[in-house]
């Protein structure tokens, strides 16, 4: 099933970008030469462009010596993983073609083409200019804690949320699990025997920094307490 937003508040690519550089631990890189998948070896500027830091015996220090000038074609791929075990972890894949060059003592990726290739088969691309001057959102180092926390200590926090989601795209469902959190809300993975679907609940007003996502959380409990109230359903039922 597709995913149903009930909000059109959400990050763009860009934003959506520069959270994936800000936050991935590992990357895949492939040159002429061949492919390598680089742990802890990649380093983001102010601007969005990548630094990386290859062993010695990587495909790609080969490809550095190997292409004319010392500046190889080169895809990067970055995987943004679901904190919560979930089905399909995998929420969407960046890729970035460019170039590499040597500057000042850094090997440096100069992108020419940015693309966001969500879980849902969409593909957007990123405008260059904006990927260097869009920062990453404000909850994007915290969302990993912030999903696990509330999966793990609210569960019953994730089920009164529910009842902000129409009875009809419930139906069926097996299991309701945090799937992302940022300052415009948060999105929950509805799970059913076969498929899924992803809804998004959107915050009464954009988180600034990680010390408002509580008020913003409490308010949102607050609306689906009254959602129960209205549908005359017992608030922990």
């Amino acid at each position: 099933m597709g995913v149903r937003h009930s909000s059109t508040t959400v990050p763009t690519a860009a934003a959506r970008a520069r959270s994936v550089l800000a936050t991935a631990w590992s990357c895949a890189v492939t040159t002429e030469i061949g492919r390598d998948e680089l742990v802890g070896a990649h380093s983001v500027t102010d601007d969005g462009r990548l630094r990386l830091r290859p062993p010695e015996d990587s495909a790609l220090a080969a490809a550095l010596i190997c292409a004319p000038r010392g500046e190889p074609s080169t895809l990067i791929e970055f995987a943004d993983v679901a904190p919560v075990p979930l089905r399909d972890r995998i929420r969407a894949r960046l890729w970035l073609s460019g170039s590499l060059a040597h500057e000042d003592g850094h090997l440096v990726f100069e992108p020419a083409c940015v693309v966001l290739h969500d879980s849902h088969g969409e593909r957007e691309g990123v405008e260059l200019d904006e990927l260097a001057l869009t920062v990453p959102d404000p909850l994007a180092e915290a969302e990993a804690r912030l999903l696990t926390h509330l999966a793990d200590a609210h569960p019953d926090a994730v089920e009164q949320l529910t009842r902000l989601i129409s009875p009809d795209s419930l139906q069926g469902v097996v299991r309701v699990r945090p799937l992302a959190i940022d300052r415009h809300g948060i999105s929950l993975r509805l799970e059913r025997a076969r498929g899924q679907a992803d809804v998004r609940l959107p915050f009464h007003q954009s988180v600034e920094d990680v010390s408002q996502v509580t008020e913003c959380m409490h308010a949102l409990l607050t609306r689906a307490r009254l959602s129960t109230a209205r549908r005359g359903r017992p608030v922990g039922g």
